[in-house]
């Protein structure tokens, strides 16, 4: 990735390029804020990482780059001061690093950017589409609510989760079983995942085998993660599956926090077949 470090001290840029670098990433460092605006309108970055002081919010910053920037840089603020990942969220910031940094946390928030911005790639891939049906719109529909999930968070500060479902043994069962039998298997997973869902939750194709499911505004904070476990137990015993020829069904749920990109559940399991 090209990150950008904005931060009057040139020794932040300097260490983050000393564990970035060796892994591939690209590292620029500005001390002036003034210029990093127009820096990102003119060159293409993956990730911000920005200190706003002497300012005391870096909202201001953070909607320059956003206003001038055609495509979509993933930001994390830096900050001295004890700052939760849900306040950082309200100052429109993807994500929050404590100084000193922790060098764990800096691959976590590196990995969580690159997820997300793997995330925005595939969505707005528009080679395939999946039509609506069945209570389950298309990808291209999905895409512009996800979008708007984005920016609800830049503006309002606003929790989104998604959860991917996908049938991890698809290409197995294609290639073991034949195209019908995986597809068949991938229209049951679909059908029940369509009577699981609250009727508040919209739900997406986004690939010829996996689900996409958006839960907006939780009430509480374990909310998403206990919708992720009724799904996972729910699937793995799930009796359409039984009907089927095919034994071979492995399934995958994974739930991720929006805007900052964290995997908060990955979990294959097989569903129960006998």
């Amino acid at each position: 990735m090209k990150i950008y470090v904005i931060d009057k001290d040139p020794m932040i840029a300097q260490f983050i390029n000393s564990k970035m670098e060796p892994l591939g990433h690209k590292i620029i460092g500005e001390t002036s804020k003034k210029a990093a605006a127009e820096y990102c309108q003119n060159n293409d970055v993956d990730m911000v990482f920005l200190d706003p002081s002497p300012l005391t919010s870096p909202r201001a910053l953070v909607s320059d780059i956003r206003r001038q920037t055609p495509y979509y840089p993933y930001t994390v603020l830096m900050s001295n001061e004890d700052i939760t990942q849900q306040d950082a969220l309200k100052l429109g910031v993807n994500d929050v690093i404590a100084k000193p940094f922790d060098p764990a946390k800096l691959d976590e928030k590196i990995d969580n950017a690159n997820r997300f911005l793997k995330l925005v790639k595939r969505m707005a891939d528009d080679s395939e589409d999946f039509p609506s049906a069945g209570g389950i719109i298309a990808k291209s529909a999905y895409n512009q609510l996800f979008l708007s999930a984005v920016d609800r968070a830049d503006r309002y500060g606003e929790n989104t989760y998604l959860m991917f479902i996908s049938l991890s043994s698809y290409k197995d069962i294609f290639a073991n079983e034949g195209p019908y039998a995986a597809d068949y298997t991938v229209a049951k997973l679909s059908q029940y995942l369509v009577t699981l869902r609250r009727q508040s939750d919209i739900i997406g194709q986004t690939s010829p085998f996996e689900y996409s499911l958006i839960l907006s505004r939780p009430i509480y904070e374990t909310e998403p993660r206990e919708a992720a476990a009724r799904f996972i137990e729910s699937l793995s015993t799930y009796d359409g599956f039984k009907n089927l020829d095919t034994k071979n069904i492995y399934l995958n749920v994974k739930l991720m926090a929006i805007p900052s990109g964290e995997q908060i559940i990955d979990e294959t399991f097989k569903a129960a077949v006998d």
